[in-house]
């Protein structure tokens, strides 16, 4: 057997126990009495497909990005509006919001898609500051302005999903479908061509690549993960607000893609897990929550460039060696 294959199927037999554990773990909160955690598990789900959208726009195609939040809100504001003025199922809803959001991503990466570095980034923060606006001001109080707007909770053949509790296994289930996605996504011919894009995008057109229409794509894609996030969220806490989508909550999504690791299957699942534990501990410091999170992103940039992940897969490769060599 070769060490690729071993590798496989050590790696296959690792997510069956982690995903063993997540479906057990209900019943083990449950015996213990610990609610809360519930909420904090959802939350995690959520952010995980969230992050997980960001990292296709850039960990893997090098764009940067500091106006997700507005994708988001588009996911959220778009599901539950759509669901209470249509009465169509809330799980319809939230994939028409994610497909809308995909289009408006797509939209705005059109003519953005020239631009690098600062420019870009500052097209995604005026891009945000705008969704920002139109959910705060919106016409004839559509979304409920500043008061806020009650949503529904997802129904799935009519058992409601109004508890943390019950909401588990729907984001269980769509934390794993967005994750294959993602996998076979970068697995696949565009996935490369993302990748080629980031390492160089003049050697990537060069080479056939037509880097517009991919990086496009890559927006959209981004956009689309986002934006189901956004409707999970919506449909979680049933009430949103415009404080929700605020530009902070673009600069937590990258910071979790950076504490987690960029470009890597687990990263985004790291840096959700370990920033909302993170919050859960800065909860009393809330004025200077983005301070603390500003000075330990710099220290991860500096002494983890590789996020979390990237430092616990050194630490197995290093484990792994010292084995190798006392057989």
């Amino acid at each position: 057997m070769n060490l690729r294959l071993k590798n496989a199927i050590s790696n296959r037999k690792k997510d069956l126990i982690i995903l063993l554990v997540l479906l057990l773990m209900p019943m083990f909160l449950n015996v213990i009495h610990f609610e809360y955690a519930f909420t904090i598990v959802s939350f995690i789900f959520i952010y995980i497909i969230a992050v997980s959208g960001l990292d296709i726009v850039f960990g893997y195609s090098g764009q940067i990005s500091l106006g997700h939040a507005a994708f988001f809100a588009i996911g959220a504001y778009g599901s539950a509006i759509l669901h209470k003025y249509s009465h169509i199922p809330v799980i319809l809803t939230m994939i028409i919001a994610a497909f809308l959001a995909a289009f408006i991503g797509a939209a705005l990466a059109y003519p953005a898609s020239k631009l690098v570095f600062h420019f870009l980034s500052l097209a995604t923060i005026a891009f945000g500051e705008i969704v920002y606006q139109l959910v705060a001001q919106s016409p004839y109080e559509i979304t409920g302005n500043f008061t806020g707007f009650f949503t529904d909770s997802v129904s799935i053949f009519g058992y409601k999903l109004n508890t943390y509790s019950k909401f588990y296994y729907f984001g269980l289930i769509s934390v794993l479908v967005f994750l294959l996605m993602k996998n076979n996504l970068i697995k696949s011919k565009v996935g490369r061509a993302f990748i080629a894009i980031r390492e160089n995008s003049h050697a990537a057109d060069g080479m056939g690549i037509n880097v517009r229409n991919y990086k496009i794509l890559a927006f959209a894609i981004s956009a689309f993960f986002t934006a189901f996030a956004g409707g999970m969220y919506a449909h979680c806490v049933k009430f949103i607000s415009p404080d929700t989508f605020m530009y902070k909550q673009s600069v937590m999504f990258l910071t979790m893609l950076l504490f987690g690791g960029t470009a890597s299957r687990f990263g985004p699942i790291f840096g959700a897990v370990s920033v909302l534990i993170l919050n859960e501990a800065l909860r009393a410091t809330e004025k200077y929550q983005l301070l603390i999170y500003g000075v330990l992103l710099l220290i991860v940039i500096v002494v983890l460039p590789g996020g979390l992940y990237g430092a616990y897969q050194d630490v197995a490769e290093k484990f792994k060696k010292k084995g190798v060599h006392k057989c």
